[in-house]
């Protein structure tokens, strides 16, 4: 699987090439090349793509959304999905609501004291009038800026701001601790400022740290339901139920979503809607075993009930029923569009699109050939994660974790082709005459040391079970001839299926 520490690293020397730098009343980027591309026609085409993945659902009058604060490789999709709700609609000026994650000791609610917050795409003005009048309005309200100087939470929604709504002007408002009649006092305050303002509240929030991916999706459906409630007092008892394995916080962005709750429902909120959920288990590049939970919600007007229906995925098969053809097709469109977008955007999509058939868990490998030669091929076996998810993963890993390759340039990907081998459980053989060559894959195991073929390869080159067998230990480092004593041996089929026989 391709590390997050490569992403990292890439657009940390982009920002340094750009050369961001502070000037007086302007609040430089802090995390740029970090949490989202640095190279502003990048993160223009990285935003434009996950807002068309995105759905618009039915919203009367928006008033406020949550989007996460995560980077976008693992959060970019949630985030377009609410914006999503908003997007063509026009504001004067748009307040986001920002947590503290750098600044210990800091108590009440900080304006910070800017003129614009910078991004790679340009500088966004500070409602400096509207900032005013919430410090009058409310005495927990201070200017400043060391609470926001090194704070990624309300920078990485501004690009998303500066594209749909380039007219617009922000107020940053971070809040801290999630105290209740803090939240409840500036919310009210918000809300009287905000009174006839063609206004937009963004609430900064990720959800569960730090549970694997299915105690994550158990613990952020709860959150997301008690928020499609607006009760303010109910979201903050639920909060301090800690009550999933591995879980430190339900929302990072409670006070947050207090304050943000409160003013929106004085602002004539009355309903929610959930737009988006992903945990970054979920991602391609994303580790289930510690996973953050990520929510896309509008708060609207309307006398419609709030609309949680994103949350119920369709149920996969209960077994590993044959693909289809359409459902090939899909997963080897999927593949290629993972690589695509990383080479592109340095972020990857969802799996979420795929049918139902793809949430059943299958390992895969994923295999890229160049003129008919190999060019990269990485594998999961245990069937232990969904089929979608791990074809995104092993392509990006053979594109460009194959340490027989170099990675996978932006120009070599119209040349390559894309098999994929969606494979069936391991299964133990008492010794070498049991297996069958081009039906078995085969995963020899001795003194340590391990090596797998894919069924294909052995048709593919012509060898008998004996030479498949002698290669098999020299892939292993072993000497030839190892398997005819003391290895052990597993067994799998596959469904192997290419680019080139749907063309």
């Amino acid at each position: 699987m391709i590390k997050p520490i490569r992403i990292l690293a890439l657009l940390a020397m982009l920002a340094v090439c750009c050369g961001f730098s502070k000037q007086p009343g302007v609040r430089p980027p802090a995390v740029a090349g970090k949490f989202y591309p640095a190279d502003p026609n990048t993160l223009k085409l990285a935003i434009q793509q996950f807002l068309g993945d995105s759905v618009e659902r039915a919203v009367d009058r928006p008033v406020a959304i949550i989007a996460p604060h995560a980077g976008y490789v693992y959060a970019g999709q949630i985030y377009a999905d609410a914006y999503r709700q908003v997007m063509g609609r026009q504001y004067d000026v748009i307040v986001i609501l920002g947590v503290n994650h750098t600044t210990g000791g800091f108590r009440g609610v900080s304006l910070g004291d800017y003129t614009s917050f910078r991004t790679p795409l340009g500088d966004a003005p500070v409602d400096t009038e509207l900032a005013s009048s919430l410090l009058a309005e409310d005495k927990d309200c201070v200017q400043s800026d060391e609470v926001h100087a090194n704070e990624h939470s309300i920078e990485v929604q501004i690009p998303f701001i500066q594209i749909l709504f380039p007219g617009s002007k922000i107020v940053p408002a971070i809040i801290h601790p999630p105290d209740p009649e803090l939240c409840v006092r500036f919310g009210q305050a918000l809300a009287k400022v905000l009174k006839n303002r063609r206004a937009l509240i963004v609430i900064s929030s990720d959800l569960s740290h730090y549970p694997d991916s299915r105690n994550a999706a158990l613990a952020d459906r709860q959150t997301l339901l008690s928020i499609a409630r607006l009760d303010t007092v109910q979201f903050a008892a639920l909060a301090q139920r800690l009550d999933a394995p591995g879980l430190e916080t339900r929302a990072c962005g409670e006070a947050a979503i207090l304050a943000g709750i409160t003013a929106a429902k004085a602002l004539g909120a009355s309903r929610a809607i959930v737009a988006g959920y992903a945990n970054s288990g979920d991602v391609a590049v994303g580790d289930r075993g510690r996973t953050v939970g990520y929510g896309a919600v509008v708060l609207s007007s309307g006398s419609s009930p709030s609309d949680t229906g994103v949350l119920d995925r369709p149920a996969p098969p209960a077994t590993a029923v044959p693909l289809k053809d359409t459902e090939k097709k899909a997963l080897l469109v999927f593949a290629r569009e993972t690589i695509g977008r990383y080479l592109s955007t340095e972020t990857v999509p969802l799996a979420r699109k795929l049918p139902a058939r793809m949430g059943f868990p299958q390992g895969v490998f994923v295999t890229l050939k160049k003129s008919g030669q190999l060019r990269g091929c990485i594998g999961h076996i245990p069937p232990d994660s969904e089929l979608g998810k791990n074809v995104g993963a092993m392509a990006l890993a053979a594109a460009f974790d194959d340490p027989r390759f170099p990675p996978v340039g932006p120009g070599e990907l119209r040349s390559l082709e894309i098999e994929i081998s969606v494979l069936t459980p391991l299964q133990p053989v008492p010794g070498p005459d049991q297996i069958v060559v081009g039906r078995d894959g085969v995963l020899l195991s001795k003194e340590g040391r391990s090596a797998v073929f894919l069924p294909q390869v052995a048709p593919e080159n012509h060898w008998g079970r004996s030479e498949m067998l002698d290669n098999l230990c020299m892939k292993a480092g072993l000497p030839s001839g190892c398997w005819k004593r003391g290895a052990q041996f597993q067994v799998f089929q596959a469904d192997v299926f290419s680019e080139a026989q749907f063309q």
